[in-house]
């Protein structure tokens, strides 16, 4: 089944034929953010690297409620498979109109020890450059990250965490410096960040690493937003105008900014 949130905080046709891509959305956040996005018009693409399943599923179901959807596999740190997936969407609806760069990793075991690097920086970057000719003007790029990974030069996260954080960060410095290109081609840049969020992969990997450290966050940061909520965020930073500082921070950020 969908993953289909209770309410959708985006009015219904705020995205009316808005062609959009969310990176890594099989499952988890990507998953109920392209419902979201689904749900108030947009023709989205589910992408995957190896939830193929998953994927198609979710697009049956989207296109079973109404909504235009498409289902297509990339390994995202393959130039390559990037550029299939380009060639796909062009192909498909001949632009695209919003990039959302929610895929993410680093803390799969099997990995090489430069892939989180690879994936959160090289990536995004190569996903960026490969979508640059179909995104027109008038048009958002969205980059989804934590607050660990945005305040890790000011505020020191677990060490089973550091080498992810670290790479996210590199991949939105990266993306950063390329704003007043995108300013000059007519499309915004916005980052969303949020705290670790209950039920995702990494969460879950990160718990497995060291049991308790979900609870303990949980704890200090007096809640934590779960999957849905949080997707809920970042479809918003799809629609609301962009921050003068291009960053929607997600939920309270008291123990990052006060340190």
């Amino acid at each position: 089944m969908v993953a289909a949130p209770e309410s959708n905080p985006l009015p219904a046709g705020a995205l009316s034929g808005r062609r959009v891509l969310v990176t890594g959305s099989s499952r988890g956040v990507g998953a109920d953010t392209v419902v979201y996005l689904a749900q108030a018009g947009a023709k989205v693409v589910v992408n995957y690297r190896n939830k193929e399943k998953r994927a198609v599923q979710l697009v049956e179901q989207l296109r079973e409620r109404g909504g235009e959807a498409i289902a297509v596999g990339a390994d995202l740190t393959d130039p390559a498979s990037v550029a299939d997936l380009f060639a796909r969407i062009e192909g498909e609806w001949g632009g695209l109109d919003v990039l959302v760069l929610n895929a993410s990793g680093g803390m799969e075991s099997g990995m090489p020890a430069d892939y989180a690097l690879r994936l959160n920086r090289d990536a995004q970057l190569g996903v960026l450059d490969a979508a640059l000719p179909l995104l027109a003007d008038g048009g958002r790029v969205v980059f989804v990250t934590s607050h660990q990974a945005h305040f890790i030069r000011e505020v020191q996260t677990m060490p089973e965490y550091e080498p992810v954080a670290v790479s996210k960060r590199a991949g939105e410095d990266a993306l950063r410096e390329r704003i007043p290109e995108l300013r000059e081609r007519g499309i915004d840049f916005v980052v969303v960040s949020g705290d670790m969020i209950e039920g995702t992969i990494t969460a879950t990997l990160l718990e497995r690493a060291r049991p308790g450290a979900i609870s303990a966050r949980k704890e200090a940061a007096g809640r934590l937003y779960n999957v849905a909520e949080f997707a809920a965020e970042v479809a918003l930073a799809v629609i609301e105008p962009v921050p003068a500082d291009n960053t929607r921070l997600v939920g309270d950020v008291s123990s990052f900014v006060a340190s």
